[in-house]
């Protein structure tokens, strides 16, 4: 554990203590906070992502105290990564020329990111209703910056939080106060599950002739493929051709670090249980694809996957994934299903709507941080095309 660190905001009384390992954290003070069980914040998804991953990211947990008395909780990742490693093309917001060719030519990059890079949503940073928006936002970005200055010789060149929904705007524009500067990032693509779906063929049922017929032909083009729900044991039997089929999937994306493996799908499936479902889609007895999600208590998300791409278009193998999660979500009775971002237009004709979503960002170094606005200003969400293949506007 790093010193236990009085903050230094102006007005405020809270203090912190920064962690490096979740071993060493008070479980009952950070239980204390995350009171609503988000999967995502717990010491038992954390200690597995921090098992697996340590040699390529740094962790570090931040517990907010205002008289010793536990009020708010971080998840901090440390990366790097060098800007060679980004395909521009394919980044999640569309970058300018100007960037790709001048600012972000080939740097090695260090970010210090208050969130999880391996998820989308607001799983970084909450707080007790015990003390303000203001006051929470204040103390995190005091303590994120002290972060950066025990990192000495290798400090991150940036700060990011990472993601807030719109109904979280009002309070996290707090951070803006502390320097940092906001912009809208890729959608997430949202479907609404609805009380009358009781079972997949309701779901059916509520498409437009077009969309329905278009689900039909998906399955029949997928009608060979073996869908299982494969347990940790499964998982580690299957390891090699799950790394070759999630790295198929990872090439065509904007990062190549802190990559996950079939390691890491293991430890949290045995972790985890039935709140991590990973399934296997099989031609015959070769594994051609994986899904992978989490089951939270209103929602499933959506998380990582592997196609064997050469079987793709022949046995509609992501379509049928789509449905699936579909299915998984119905199944599960949640209010909603999280299909991330990327892919607006084939999301969007399962029923997905698009979601704002925000990110914050500034530089470690106060004068270097003015330079981040005109940066900002040229990154823009990518354009995309919506279909709603329902007969009646539902929600």
């Amino acid at each position: 554990m790093l010193d236990k660190i009085k903050n230094r905001c102006k007005g405020t009384s809270l203090q912190y203590s920064i962690f490096t390992s979740t071993i060493d954290i008070p479980v009952n003070d950070w239980n204390a906070i995350n009171t609503k069980n988000n999967l995502f914040l717990t010491l038992d998804y954390l200690y597995t992502l921090e098992k697996t991953l340590s040699k390529t990211i740094g962790f570090r947990y931040i517990l907010f105290y205002r008289k010793n008395e536990p009020v708010g909780i971080a998840v901090n990742q440390l990366i790097k990564f060098n800007t060679q490693d980004l395909k521009f093309q394919e980044f999640p917001c569309r970058v300018s020329d100007t960037i790709k060719n001048t600012i972000m030519r080939s740097m090695d990059v260090k970010v210090l990111i208050c969130g999880n890079l391996f998820s989308c949503g607001e799983h970084g940073f909450i707080y007790s209703n015990k003390i303000t928006a203001k006051e929470a936002f204040e103390n995190l970005s005091d303590a994120l910056r002290e972060i950066r200055k025990t990192e000495k010789s290798d400090k991150p060149s940036f700060i990011l939080l990472k993601e807030f929904w719109p109904s979280s705007f009002a309070k996290s524009d707090y951070i803006k106060k502390q320097d940092f500067r906001e912009f809208s990032i890729d959608v997430n693509m949202v479907l609404e599950i609805h009380d009358n779906w009781e079972t997949f063929d309701d779901y059916l049922s509520s498409m437009k002739t077009k969309f329905r017929t278009r689900t039909k032909k998906s399955f029949k083009k997928s009608e060979e493929l073996i869908i299982k729900d494969l347990n940790a044991e499964e998982i580690d039997d299957y390891k090699n051709t799950i790394d070759t089929l999630y790295l198929s999937v990872i090439d065509k994306a904007d990062f190549k670090i802190g990559k996950l493996d079939a390691r890491t799908f293991k430890n949290l499936k045995e972790t985890l249980k039935d709140s991590f479902v990973f399934k296997g889609y099989f031609l015959k007895d070769i594994l051609v694809g994986f899904t992978s999600a989490f089951v939270l208590k209103d929602a499933v998300e959506a998380n990582h996957i592997g196609i064997d791409y050469s079987f793709n278009k022949s046995h509609s193998i992501y379509q049928r994934m789509l449905y699936e999660y579909v299915d998984l979500a119905i199944s599960r009775r949640v209010r909603e299903l999280r299909l991330g971002r990327t892919a607006e237009i084939i999301k969007s004709s399962v029923g997905a709507k698009p979601v704002e979503m925000k990110l914050y960002a500034r530089h470690g170094n106060s004068i270097s941080n003015q330079l981040i606005k005109p940066l900002i200003e040229l990154i823009s969400p990518s354009e995309y095309e919506i279909r709603n293949p329902f007969k009646l506007q539902l929600g």
